[in-house]
């Protein structure tokens, strides 16, 4: 498959990673770093691109949720999201309770610039953690 199109699935798989969608992109980050332990960072910022970007597609659709229609956004989500704000996007990594932090963010119309940067740190910090373990492990 090579490098590119070992980082393109994981891409993909992180980008699905942040819908309510299966996509084990810890799994596909790890596999690489075992592989390849030279592709560590590169793989880390490409985990992290297409976790964030999914992350702001959840955030988007919250946004396109009415607000008559809350009912429909989690409202444990929301009232989290309500009280601390913005940097609850630090929790998106979590999985299903980040899918819900991200949605609820979009549709509380946080600044999305601020979303973006608390939604990536977050990410990142998951990712940097999973290949520091893989790294460690390997060794």
């Amino acid at each position: 498959m090579g490098e590119w199109g070992a980082l393109a699935g994981l891409f993909a798989s992180s980008f699905v990673s942040a819908t309510i969608l299966p996509g084990n992109s810890e799994i596909v980050l790890g596999a690489i770093v075992a592989a390849e332990p030279g592709m560590r960072w590169p793989a880390v910022a490409v985990a992290t691109v297409g976790n964030t970007l999914g992350g702001m597609t959840s955030y988007g659709i919250g946004r396109l949720v009415p607000a008559e229609g809350s009912r429909k956004v989690a409202p444990r989500a929301v009232a989290f999201a309500r009280r601390y704000g913005v940097l609850t996007l630090l929790l998106s990594w979590v999985p299903f309770v980040g899918d819900a932090l991200c949605v609820a963010s979009g549709w509380l119309r946080h600044d999305w610039r601020l979303a973006a940067v608390a939604i990536a740190a977050g990410k990142l910090a998951r990712y940097v953690a999973v290949a520091e373990g893989v790294r460690r492990f390997a060794a």
